[in-house]
């Protein structure tokens, strides 16, 4: 359980912005025991206390982004603190409101997990556009199981990842990511601040705001600290203290 401190057929709605959320083409909707299983929240679950957790931290955010769409990055104080985990329920959270949608960017290089939502076959993700100018973004968003919720899978070679994500043709990228979409609200999954502090430091700089994931109970005092700091009073939206 956490709390908080402090080309996909499904682009029909992409020219349009929110009044054609309805409309979305959802492939494949994940039964409750699928969604069990991947530890997602939805709306009914008997976990009330998980629902409770990330929708306060949903409501932080939006405080946070003061009423518009956002970028917002994960990033935990060590690896395999249960970033993806955050990542994906804020992003189920996000799209319990029919209003509202959500976009996962899996930009975690050195353990891409978010592939598992994906419900179709994804051919290309963002490694490949980055890497590919030809590539366009709507060729490389897939449908999720999670209705509202999109995904950008990490790609095919992920070698290079500073240079990747210092690029020009990143910050383009999450710039019209944010643009395009008025109506959603990018959730990016990135590399622990511990271990990859040169990649977390690009992306938090690309971003709008952090949330900071500590594994509770794994992690000292000073570590926490050391990775608030990294990612700048500024940007730290929150802190999710996780013990999944």
């Amino acid at each position: 359980m956490s709390n908080v401190s402090g080309s996909d057929g499904a682009l029909d709605e992409q020219a349009n912005g929110g009044g054609r959320i309805g409309e979305m083409s959802e492939i494949h909707r994940f039964s409750k025991t699928e969604l069990e299983k991947l530890k997602i929240l939805y709306q009914g679950a008997s976990n009330t206390q998980m629902l409770k957790v990330f929708r306060d931290l949903r409501t932080r955010v939006y405080s946070k982004a003061q009423g518009k769409n956002f970028i917002c990055m994960f990033t935990s104080v060590v690896p395999g603190g249960g970033c993806s985990y955050a990542v994906k329920n804020l992003a189920a959270a996000i799209a319990l409101d029919k209003t509202r949608t959500s976009l996962v960017v899996d930009a975690n290089f050195y353990a891409p997990s978010m592939d598992e939502l994906v419900v179709t076959d994804a051919e290309s993700g963002l490694t490949d556009y980055l890497d590919n100018s030809a590539l366009g973004i709507e060729s490389i968003v897939y449908a999720s199981g999670i209705p509202r919720v999109r995904v950008i899978p990490v790609g095919g070679n992920t070698e290079g990842a500073t240079e990747r994500l210092s690029s020009e043709r990143m910050q383009a990228f999450l710039k019209e990511l944010k643009e395009r979409y008025s109506d959603r609200y990018i959730l990016m999954d990135a590399p622990s601040v511990s271990e990859y502090s040169a990649e977390a430091r690009i992306m938090a700089a690309l971003c709008d705001f952090v949330v900071l994931v500590v594994p509770y109970g794994k992690v000292s005092n000073g570590q926490v600290m050391a990775a608030a700091e990294a990612i700048g009073e500024n940007r730290l939206a929150g802190i999710v203290f996780n013990s999944m």
